[in-house]
């Protein structure tokens, strides 16, 4: 009984964690969302160079006011199918642990101030199903938005594979 109490207390100061603003943005029309302070800036669509012989969510990089910056697509990363980009695709420049980087995404939404009332933590999906890059759910109004962890969006592996893609 204790443990349990322990367990449900640990949860609730998990997602008061989580509570603040957020930058909200869709893939295939589902709404997901990134931590404000991780973001640097958003970028419409601009000319990427590719690297070859990288994996295919990573699309290459950009010159960022001089700085090398790899640029990653969400919707391979996610094993989505691909779509051409539209006017509204954008690229959100983020700040993980690692590096600066780029993800691109269908179209960005707006920034939502998410309240722990809204939050839930991510369900148990089974062992195959890698979640661990899903800070929670957050549910708005009658839709539902995915919080993601720019830090883990990439494996350790897959973050040494960029670092040597652009050297």
């Amino acid at each position: 009984m204790i443990d349990l109490k322990e367990n449900e207390a640990q949860v609730v100061n998990d997602l008061k964690a989580l509570e603040g603003k957020y930058l909200t943005f869709s893939l295939m029309g589902e709404e997901y969302g990134l931590g404000i302070l991780k973001v640097r800036e958003i970028l419409g669509m601009m000319p990427i160079t590719p690297i070859p012989q990288t994996p295919a969510y990573l699309k290459g990089v950009i010159n960022l006011r001089g700085k090398i910056t790899p640029v990653v697509d969400l919707r391979a990363k996610f094993g989505f199918p691909q779509k051409e980009y539209t006017p509204e695709t954008c690229i959100i420049v983020v700040e993980t642990r690692h590096r600066t980087m780029g993800v691109i995404v269908d179209t960005v939404s707006e920034v939502l101030d998410i309240s722990v009332t809204s939050l839930e933590p991510v369900p148990p999906l089974g062992r195959q199903v890698k979640t661990d890059f899903i800070l929670g759910i957050a549910k708005v109004g009658e839709s539902v938005k995915l919080l993601l962890d720019i830090d883990r969006i990439l494996t350790i592996g897959e973050m040494e594979v960029l670092e040597t893609a652009i050297g």
